[in-house]
């Protein structure tokens, strides 16, 4: 196994093993191998009687599903699975397809969990909750400097209109279009 499998298996096993239903879904196609590509990078994978993966798949055999993901995968990953998995095109046996779309969908990590049997269940705890906030904090500060950003861009410097001076604008060009029409009725009157 090479370290780019390894990468990948030992993490989604970590997770079945944690998920007694993934493996059991995953059991029902024991012996079924899969084909991971992002890019350059391929990985072929075998599905064992327990329902874990197992790498190292004779990549000459035709995988009986293709799992392609998008070139941003570890981006997404981190940030945003939903994402990933609506990008991932799958193809090969539906019924495989459908249940390893179900699992990677439906994993989830118990980070507390494995904190707690490093360093005890109140400290993980603790450093869950700090954790939590520390991203909460960081979320709301980012929002709030692109608030200012656009605030900056728009109101003092003049870079960019605001939204009331484009509301302003649509509704001078609205009047103007319509002073044109009726001027064009006026004068096809006068030319009739």
């Amino acid at each position: 196994m090479n370290l780019l499998e390894r990468l990948v298996v030992v993490p989604v096993n970590h997770l079945i093993g944690d998920s007694p239903w993934a493996g059991e879904r995953l059991r029902q196609h024991a012996g079924a191998h899969v084909r991971i590509q992002a890019g350059g990078l391929r990985i072929s994978l075998q599905i064992d009687a327990a329902g874990f993966l197992q790498a190292g798949g004779d990549a000459s055999i035709f995988p009986d599903v293709c799992i392609e993901l998008p070139g941003d995968f570890p981006a997404r990953a981190m940030v945003d699975r939903s994402s990933l998995m609506s990008a991932a095109r799958l193809s090969g046996a539906a019924d495989i397809a459908e249940t390893l779309a179900f699992v990677f969908r439906n994993l989830r990590w118990d980070m507390e969990g494995d904190l707690a049997s490093l360093v005890g269940d109140i400290p993980a705890r603790r450093l869950m909750r700090s954790g939590a906030a520390l991203f909460s904090a960081a979320r709301d500060g980012g929002q709030r400097m692109a608030e200012n950003m656009l605030e900056f861009v728009t109101e003092e410097s003049g870079l960019l209109a605001s939204p009331a001076e484009i509301k302003a604008f649509l509704g001078e060009v609205d009047v103007l279009r319509d002073d044109l029409a009726r001027l064009d009725k006026r004068l096809s009157r006068l030319t009739d």
